[in-house]
């Protein structure tokens, strides 16, 4: 009888066997490679080396720079790798590696959005009390908590999706290793016990996200109520952008996770997950930096650029 001792190697779906296709696949995910990796790596760089960004939001923004390149290392060079060698495999190791730091990065990355959107709350709302309550011991600690979240539910989803029976072959039908794609390849009743923890951290973020709404509701409350246009556009154009990648990130994961897996893959399965894991490590540096005044000047300075 098979068990999952016997799974030595996984099988990556393709995005096409036609050479001049995997070339093109190869072409596309190394400039998305490399323009999230510079865009993340100018940031932490930016907020890092210049004391006008030594705030409470930058420092999150660099903590989130950081999240946006390690995810972009964990699925992005592998499948480049493979379609470059024309080959499918990634070992059982190889596996697990990426299910343990995509699902650690993904989650810090929504509680540090979280985070943010409760910076912002404070910073608009309570203004007065700003600089009490977002102090560098409470930004530190916050921050702390969501790496440690982002840990502590990688080594729970790793642990029960690897202490699977393996017997359904070991074709993954995704470009990585995607949780839900390798529960299908399951063929003991054990996996529910991983669907029932799945579907209690879809419960806890989507907690999350009503607390990222909740604080917006009441932060657009207060910015209609700023006399100055100025002022409202400026607090406008920082708190949409940050709301958009939030709604973007809960509602493609929301659908890679929780919709039921069909036994054929469709065009649908393959993009979701490049929109929640691939897609904000690109924009992320275009929403909190090409649009933000103080973060271009510390980019300037960084470049030696006029």
């Amino acid at each position: 009888m098979s068990n999952r001792t016997t799974v030595t190697e996984f099988l990556l779906l393709g995005f096409s066997d036609v050479s001049e296709l995997q070339i093109l696949h190869f072409v596309v995910f190394l400039v998305i490679y490399l323009v999230a990796l510079v865009g993340n790596l100018f940031i932490f760089m930016a907020i890092a080396f210049d004391h006008h960004l030594h705030t409470p939001v930058y420092f999150f923004l660099m903590n989130l720079s950081i999240i946006d390149l390690g995810s972009i290392c964990v699925t992005v060079p592998k499948s480049m790798a493979n379609s470059l060698m024309n080959t499918k495999s990634i070992s059982y190791a190889g596996c697990v590696a990426q299910v343990f730091f995509l699902f650690f990065l993904l989650v810090a990355d929504f509680s540090l959005l979280t985070i943010m959107a409760y910076d912002r709350y404070v910073a608009i709302c309570q203004p007065l009390h700003y600089d009490t309550m977002m102090n560098s011991k409470a930004c530190v600690q916050m921050a702390a908590s969501a790496w440690i979240s982002g840990i502590l539910n990688s080594v729970l989803h790793t642990g029960n999706t690897f202490a699977l029976t393996f017997c359904g072959g070991n074709m993954v039908d995704q470009f990585f290793c995607e949780i839900p794609q390798l529960l299908k390849l399951s063929c003991s009743d054990s996996y529910l016990s991983e669907v029932g923890v799945l579907a209690f951290i879809a419960c806890l973020l989507l907690g999350c996200f009503v607390f990222i709404i909740v604080s917006y509701v009441q932060i657009f409350k207060s910015v209609l109520r700023i006399p100055s246009e100025q002022g409202r556009h400026k607090a406008f154009s920082t708190c949409l952008p940050h709301l958009t990648m939030v709604s973007l990130v809960v509602c493609t994961g929301a659908i890679a996770y929780l919709k039921p897996t069909s036994s054929s893959p469709s065009a649908l399965d393959l993009v979701v997950p490049i929109l929640y894991s691939v897609l904000p490590q690109i924009m992320n540096p275009i929403v909190y930096s090409l649009r933000n005044k103080e973060m271009k000047a510390a980019l300037r300075r960084l470049t030696g650029c006029r």
